[in-house]
């Protein structure tokens, strides 16, 4: 079992989780395949980290690539940053600008 953790990827972990279960449970190859497809900013870096854990299973535990399958990925909350915005008769609104844990683990499959 290999994993692979980014935080504080610049975009709301709820469009983030919609990307992401569209790969749990699947094998690594159809995750990157269904990953290259989609549109979405959170695809690009969901690749980026299923290829870290992909690596780093390679790597430590000496795993075949090809027998590898997304075990879990975590999208937890990061950071909030708070903005604010000008709005007319001396009013402001809050503007929230929301962050993501990405965790992935690869596991062999059995």
């Amino acid at each position: 079992m290999a994993s692979a953790v980014l935080r504080g990827f610049r975009e709301s972990p709820r469009k983030v989780r919609v990307v992401a279960d569209m790969i749990r449970g699947r094998p690594v190859a159809d995750a990157l395949s269904i990953l290259r497809m989609q549109r979405r900013k959170a695809a690009d870096m969901l690749t980026k980290v299923l290829g870290s854990a992909i690596a780093n299973a390679a790597e430590n535990d000496k795993a075949d690539a090809d027998k590898l399958v997304v075990k879990s990925v975590a999208i937890d909350g990061g950071p909030v940053q708070k903005r604010w915005l000008s709005r007319s008769m001396g009013r402001a609104n809050r503007i929230i600008k929301r962050t993501s844990h990405v965790t992935v683990v690869v596991d062999i499959l059995e």
